[in-house]
């Protein structure tokens, strides 16, 4: 510290830590404890175990930090998004000149707006089943067209070509460029999307960019993207932010990558490993093939050192001796089913007889039945007996002598013969 002394009177002179040491002593000691409330955003959390974030309203923001002591006290993992309210002191971060809360107490105050929004759109569009595990198609094996949709000049797309380079050289790759945040983000994607659908020659696409907060990511989070991926015809991997970043994005999609790198590895595999396992397979398939070729000599070996090939006669009488012997068998079985067959025959003669006999005698015997009961009640033979019959000219029985006049002619019939009268009442 000095005094500049040439103006009318001393001026103190601050250097710049100097300067910023006092505001943050002026301003830590004008204030207490001080609670804010607001949404958090842009998130870290490094190895030494402290969280830093910002903390936002709709007009303003201001940076905090809870050191890795005061970490063990929250209730809660925070998260971008999620409105909160912090509990701390006042600072001056004095590398940067800015100042800052140092938090050592944070409650939940309820979900922040872009929080909200994000839950409200993925219920949305899982109750109309646009996550559903059926919907997502498998991704190609081995493709040769990959389209890319980000930032042309971004560090995803130097990561992504960079492993697609190492892996497997010379892989076509299609960018389809597009904004990756602020307004007007998601509708540029979007209609990157589509223009790889239309181009037609696309096996498998990426869509993504590297990490940021919650505002820098939320293009990814707007249904406008969500519906181009759900209609897409062409498989999609979202790789969006760091490994801890969810957006909707990474539900409609096909697949999740946790970074774009690790997108571009999922699409293909080491051109060398590709080509170490086709060896692999040639070898076995030149094994297998050896191996049919050995069986195959031996076989032949075996046969040409067979009877039947050095001795082609006796093999054809040998077969011939089995044709014969096949013929008397057949033969022999031929006449003993012939005989067998007339033995049945001569059966069922003699049983049809037995049965023709007896049902012959039955009919005898009931004919013979009838006839005595139609003796029994033929009018004739009541006649022989000595009785007659009556009967009008016309063949009316008379029973009555009342139904017959003086002159009227009849006909008595009697046990042998017929014979007429005349009627004459005396």
């Amino acid at each position: 510290m000095s005094r500049d002394q040439t103006g009318s009177g001393d001026i103190r002179i601050f250097s710049v830590t100097e300067l910023t040491r006092q505001i943050r002593v002026l301003l830590e000691g004008s204030q207490g404890g001080v609670c804010v409330e607001g949404e958090l955003s842009n998130i870290r959390q490094p190895p030494s175990g402290h969280c830093y974030f910002t903390i936002k309203d709709e007009s303003s923001q201001i940076r905090g930090v809870i050191w890795r002591s005061d970490m063990r006290g929250l209730l809660f993992v925070p998260r971008d998004g999620m409105r909160v309210r912090a509990y701390g002191s006042l600072t001056v971060y004095e590398r940067d000149g800015s100042y800052q809360i140092v938090i050592k107490r944070m409650e939940e105050g309820g979900k922040g707006s872009l929080q909200a929004a994000f839950e409200a759109l993925k219920k949305k569009l899982s109750d109309e089943g646009l996550f559903a595990v059926e919907r997502k198609r498998k991704l190609p094996l081995l493709p040769r067209h990959i389209g890319v949709v980000t930032s042309p000049t971004g560090a995803a797309i130097r990561d992504i070509l960079n492993v697609l380079r190492r892996r497997f050289p010379n892989l076509h790759v299609v960018i389809s460029p597009a904004r990756v945040q602020g307004a007007g983000a998601a509708q540029e994607i979007a209609a990157a999307i589509d223009l790889l659908n239309r181009q037609g020659n696309i096996d498998v696409m990426i869509v993504g960019r590297g990490g940021g907060s919650l505002e820098d990511l939320w293009c990814f989070n707007e249904e406008i993207v969500a519906r181009a991926i759900e209609r897409s015809d062409i498989p999609v991997i979202s790789a969006v932010g760091h490994e801890t970043d969810f957006t909707i994005c990474d539900f409609v999609a096909d697949l999740r990558a946790p970074t774009p790198s690790a997108a571009a590895e999922i699409v293909v595999g080491r051109k060398d490993e590709f080509l170490g396992a086709l060896r692999q397979k040639s070898s076995a398939i030149t094994q297998l093939l050896n191996h049919s070729l050995l069986k195959a000599r031996g076989r032949f070996h075996a046969a040409a050192r067979s009877y039947v090939f050095r001795e082609p006669g006796n093999a054809a009488r040998v077969y011939r001796q089995k044709i014969e012997r096949l013929k008397d068998r057949t033969s022999h079985s031929l006449e003993r089913k012939f005989r067998e067959g007339q033995q049945h025959a001569d059966d069922l003669s003699i049983r049809m007889k037995h049965s023709l006999s007896r049902v012959f005698a039955l009919r005898v015997q009931q004919a013979r039945s009838l006839e005595r009961q139609l003796t029994a009640y033929n009018p004739l033979a009541v006649l022989k007996r000595g009785y007659s019959i009556t009967f009008t000219v016309d063949g009316r029985a008379v029973r009555n002598a009342g139904e017959v006049a003086d002159g009227d002619k009849l006909v008595t019939r009697v046990g042998e013969g017929e014979f007429k009268s005349k009627v004459i009442h005396e």
